[in-house]
């Protein structure tokens, strides 16, 4: 179990993460003002009845963490 303590900590991030990522457009819908941060920190789509808002730097990190995870087996 010992082992494994790593990833479960990696996992908690990563699901706190999706959580982010999820509620970020419910969040920008009713706190206009974080569509004013920088555009690597939270980029925002906003059309009609639909908003899209994500994080690329949170993106970049996971799809670097899995590429390495990959690359190293």
């Amino acid at each position: 179990m010992q082992n494994l303590q790593p990833f479960i900590v990696i996992g908690i991030i990563f699901i706190m993460m999706g959580i982010i990522l999820v509620l970020l457009p419910f969040i920008v819908q009713y706190i206009p003002s974080l569509e004013g941060l920088p555009w690597l920190i939270i980029w925002v789509y906003k059309t009609d009845n639909f908003i899209f808002a994500t994080s690329p730097v949170l993106l970049i990190i996971t799809a670097l963490f899995f590429i390495t995870k990959f690359l190293r087996h």
